[in-house]
């Protein structure tokens, strides 16, 4: 087990799973230096070849709150917040490794896009997800895109245009996650559902990255795609 400690984010390796936990403080919010520390950890852990799924968690009663609006209000460059974020969710569909979420509290704005943006997905029953910027007068413009790679757009959008979050049974009930797990096994059955995803072993990373490249393209587009990824499966096994 070897843990790393970074100004905002912490790493522990613990057999084939990486656990990478936000520690930026009491609602764990983003900036653009702890976005880009989360995206420096998770591609660490997806070039590591004994890695093969990663476990995104927090400390405190809050998984997320979002991006740091005091720190722009104090003359942060909100491009740069936007740059780091995009740069962020446009790595998390492109790794080899599984992506498993345990939201241990509120995961909200950007933080509901990170869970959203993972495989599959653990919170804690008093938690909610979604964005809330609608209710302040703004639209999560960046924000919206992975609860909409992830659920109905109807069911996206009662959150979205409302600000509103989801309670854990709603998101639950609309496929933002796929299981409630009360706070103290939530680690535990996030290290159960991290082997489980990664029991493809060596041809996770071709599968995952074909199955996010897959949702972007037609029918017929996706099978003349597979077709292709199969038999470069073949010659490389």
């Amino acid at each position: 087990m070897t843990p790393t400690d970074a100004v905002a984010v912490r790493t522990q390796h613990e057999e084939s799973i990486v656990t990478i936990t936000l520690t930026s403080g009491q609602k764990n919010l983003l900036t653009p230096a702890v976005m880009n520390e989360l995206h420096d950890a998770i591609a660490a852990a997806d070039d590591d070849q004994s890695v093969r799924s990663v476990i995104l968690t927090a400390t405190g009663d809050t998984f997320c709150g979002g991006l740091d609006m005091a720190e722009i209000h104090d003359g942060g460059d909100p491009v740069e917040f936007a740059t780091a974020l995009v740069r962020l969710l446009k790595l998390m569909p492109r790794v080899g490794t599984a992506l498993v979420c345990a939201v241990n509290g509120d995961a909200l704005a950007s933080g509901f896009s990170i869970a959203c943006a993972c495989d599959l997905v653990l919170a804690v029953p008093e938690s909610q997800l979604g964005t809330f910027e609608a209710g302040v007068g703004i639209w999560p413009m960046i924000a919206q895109v992975p609860p909409l790679q992830r659920m109905l757009p109807r069911h996206a959008l009662q959150n979205i245009i409302t600000g509103v979050p989801f309670s854990a049974d709603e998101a639950l009930r609309l496929g933002a996650i796929n299981r409630i797990v009360a706070a103290d096994r939530l680690h535990r059955e996030a290290r159960k559902m991290a082997l489980a995803a990664s029991v493809a072993g060596s041809a996770l990373k071709a599968g995952r990255q074909s199955f996010y490249r897959f949702i972007d393209l037609s029918y017929d587009e996706a099978l003349d795609e597979a077709y292709h990824s199969f038999n470069a499966m073949l010659k490389s096994s």
